[in-house]
């Protein structure tokens, strides 16, 4: 399935997704990301493991990159609905500098989509 065939809910999850990083709006940060989320890299060969308050508190306390004046170019490269609940999404985004792209595991819970587990990479840099 591509994703313009996606559950419209799916599909806004992930528009609330690249706004949230683009603007860091922290009410929605709360609807887009799951209590429990955990967060995943292993740059420069060390896996580095954020939880949600981890993740959210970095997130609050930095410059958001609408206000550096960070160009937006995002847009989903993947993906995949494997059952009524569970689904595989691969955004890319430009931020800091950086092309950044995920894998966010997104789950249908308390009758929401909600971003589970995210796995990161920087695979460029940015124009």
């Amino acid at each position: 399935m591509n994703f313009e065939q996606a559950d419209p809910a799916i599909k806004k999850l992930i528009a609330d997704y690249f706004e949230v990083l683009h603007f860091q709006d922290m009410d929605l940060f709360d609807k887009v990301f799951h209590k429990n989320c955990v967060l995943y890299s292993a740059q420069g060969g060390e896996l580095n493991i954020r939880p949600y308050d981890v993740y959210r508190e970095a997130v609050a306390n930095r410059t958001s990159p609408a206000e550096l004046g960070n160009t937006r170019r995002d847009k989903v490269l993947m993906f995949d609905q494997i059952s009524p609940t569970l689904a595989l999404v691969k955004p890319q985004l430009e931020m800091f500098g950086g092309v950044m792209q995920d894998y966010l595991n997104i789950v249908f819970l308390d009758g929401q989509w909600w971003v589970m587990a995210k796995m990161w990479e920087k695979v460029g840099d940015a124009e």
